[in-house]
């Protein structure tokens, strides 16, 4: 198999548990390298602790996670660091640095972990926050964005090392409409002037749909789905069909399970 097809994620077998509750049963996907992976499913399922045991931060309780060939829940701290280099995060509440201006904290990641001079420094931020429509906005500190502009800083401070791998967990959430269009322009064209592989987590149906190359749909602890955004949509499966069209009763159903209704009335 040559390099370029091979999965540049693979999740085997994977299960896991948060104390006795069950997230996953036996999940697997291979991530191909290159493009956009979107990763949907309903709020709850646990596709943001996926992309948690993508980047080690927690491990599976069974089965196996491999990352640029290398089986992340048994690598040790230094590996693991090393490994995380090659990717970036851009986090669902965006995490940016309170204490720190937009630049520096869309330098943070080249001064933890480079040795690169402060011009050169400079300039990549500077390079970066114009890739995104921010710069000018360096001398501000967090508290002085909007939404929408904290959501490019961070999309910023991900991309500042230029990383193999792109994770986004969920980048659309609580956008107003503008934001959310210049967000979802902003993953597809990055994506392809560095010629990377994105993995984005979202349960929004539309963002996520116009910007996938393959989509994967988790649902009840399992995989339920996977293809092209075309081939989702032409789907029969009922999971599926559900989901995607956001039908209110189905196999997700409207009731929560309870006794006859009549019966709940008249009892005494």
């Amino acid at each position: 198999m040559s390099e370029s097809s091979k999965p540049i994620v693979s999740i085997e077998e994977v299960g896991f548990f948060f104390g006795e509750k069950e997230i996953y049963a036996n999940v697997s996907i291979e991530i191909p390298l290159r493009g956009i992976s979107v990763i949907m499913g309903p709020s709850g399922c646990g596709k943001s602790t996926l992309l948690n045991m993508i980047c080690g931060r927690l491990r599976p309780s069974s089965g196996n996670i491999k990352v640029f060939g290398q089986h992340v829940p048994n690598l040790n701290e230094h590996d693991l660091f090393r490994l995380r280099r090659r990717m970036g995060m851009m986090f669902q509440s965006n995490a940016l640095l309170t204490d720190l201006s937009v630049f520096e904290n869309v330098a943070f990641p080249l001064r933890e972990n480079t040795d690169l001079p402060e011009e050169l420094i400079r300039n990549l931020v500077l390079m970066k926050l114009e890739q995104v429509g921010m710069r000018g906005t360096q001398a501000l500190m967090p508290s002085e964005l909007s939404g929408g502009m904290s959501r490019r800083v961070a999309l910023a401070r991900a991309t500042v090392m230029d990383p193999e791998l792109l994770l986004y967990d969920e980048p659309f959430t609580g956008l107003d409409p503008v934001s959310l269009g210049v967000i979802t322009k902003l993953v597809r064209e990055l994506t392809d002037a560095l010629n990377t592989t994105s993995i984005v987590v979202t349960h929004d149906v539309e963002e996520g749909l116009s910007i996938a190359d393959y989509v994967y749909l988790l649902g009840d602890g399992v995989l339920l789905a996977s293809g092209t955004p075309k081939e989702l949509l032409a789907s029969s499966q009922p999971e599926v069909r559900q989901f995607l069209h956001g039908l209110p009763d189905g196999p997700v159903p409207f009731h929560y399970p309870a006794k006859d209704y009549r019966g709940d009335l008249l009892e005494r």
